[in-house]
């Protein structure tokens, strides 16, 4: 007998022609969705000092935020019921309506604090639902409406290694940021004689801060891409984001451990080191999050002359793709016009790529995956 398991993951990745509204598929996986958003906000305000951020002490103080967690929950409550009452298969409809129970008995949206011991560690559950709630439901209907590959499922293949991906990037986000920002912390404390220079930079108007974080981060980062595909040591852990052969709004979570720290390392060292407003870094942060899951996105749209100058998920998807004509092509992140300074701009008009991938073969699964860039050896540059 199939697990429980076995049988909701059947039930997520059925076939196109039996998910047509009234099926009970889509209130069902979007009363999942909300279950799970809410067990998480419910879980980071009844333990806020294992399962909460401390940046997001604002968020949890928001008078707002209880009537959120309510409304995911009865949500979840309302879809889920509607998914069991239409569709044959209950796996997804019982799994939502389980989530939104638990929820509810661990206290719901009244839910209070309750004495833990802290031990100085935490794990971002209010993070992961804040991401999965701004991007999720924010990609994964239009996606739906407006495919570039029609016959893409929202549930394709390799959906739960990045989702796993998505989960864990999110959940280790105290270590993360740790490791990420230490870099930053050592200019920091060597460079007190740059005060003046950092104020004057805070004193600019918030508009042109913004602006600037995100060019001076974007420069970083092509030069950090651009890295991570000429040293072979290094393809080695850019492959495993390479590896993904479909494109969609998760396939951008899809980045090993050390990468994800070595880029938040080096977009950081602007932000922190030159005098940012605090709000400008969080609100690029935000901003980055959802525009990465833009350009992984499978969305149709050609945007020729939009992406003259600014990333298109069309310029970003030739990044990606299969083809030797776009080996290592298109590094930039927001503005193209770095790859047309550097020699490395690919974006023939209205065409896509035919497909996506490395010609290596990377192991599929997370642990797999994890191990892959240390086990692989140095002697693959035709896969760079």
């Amino acid at each position: 007998m199939a697990s429980w398991f076995e049988r909701l993951e059947k039930d997520l990745q059925s076939p196109i022609a039996v998910r047509r509204f009234g099926s009970g598929w889509f209130s069902g996986f979007f009363g999942l969705l909300l279950a799970i958003a809410g067990l998480c906000m419910v879980m980071a305000l009844r333990w806020p000092d294992w399962f909460a951020m401390p940046e997001l002490a604002m968020v949890r103080e928001w008078g707002g935020l209880r009537p959120l967690v309510h409304f995911l929950l009865i949500g979840g409550y309302a879809l889920a019921l509607l998914s069991l009452l239409l569709r044959p298969r209950k796996a997804i409809g019982a799994t939502a309506l389980v989530i939104a129970l638990l929820a509810t008995l661990l206290g719901g949206a009244e839910v209070q604090p309750r004495e833990t011991h802290d031990w100085g560690i935490f794990f971002g559950v209010d993070f992961f639902a804040v991401n999965m709630i701004a991007t999720g439901l924010m990609f994964a209907p239009i996606e739906r409406l407006f495919p570039r590959r029609a016959q893409q499922r929202l549930f394709r293949q390799e959906w739960r290694e990045d989702l796993f991906y998505y989960l864990l990037s999110s959940m280790m986000v105290q270590l993360i940021t740790f490791l990420a920002l230490a870099p930053s912390g050592f200019i920091n404390a060597s460079t007190s004689g740059l005060a003046d220079f950092r104020a004057l930079v805070s004193s600019q108007p918030w508009p042109l801060q913004f602006v600037e974080v995100v060019l001076l981060t974007d420069l970083a980062q092509y030069w950090f891409h651009r890295a991570f595909h000429r040293f072979p040591f290094l393809w080695g852990f850019h492959a495993v984001h390479h590896s993904a052969k479909a494109m969609d709004w998760l396939a951008g979570a899809r980045m090993h451990f050390f990468e994800i720290i070595a880029l938040r390392g080096v977009t950081s060292l602007p932000l922190l080191t030159l005098g940012f407003l605090p709000s400008v870094m969080q609100a690029y942060i935000g901003f980055v999050y959802i525009y990465s899951s833009l350009l992984h996105a499978n969305l149709r749209g050609d945007f020729n002359w939009l992406g003259h100058f600014v990333a298109t998920p069309r310029f970003h998807h030739w990044h990606h793709a299969i083809e030797d004509v776009a080996v290592d092509k298109n590094f930039a992140i927001h503005f193209p016009f770095l790859d047309r300074l550097f020699g490395t701009h690919h974006l023939p008009k209205s065409a896509w790529p035919s497909g996506y991938g490395v010609p290596e073969k990377v192991p599929q699964g997370y642990w797999a995956q994890f191990a892959y860039p240390f086990r692989r050896g140095v002697s693959a540059p035709e896969a760079e």
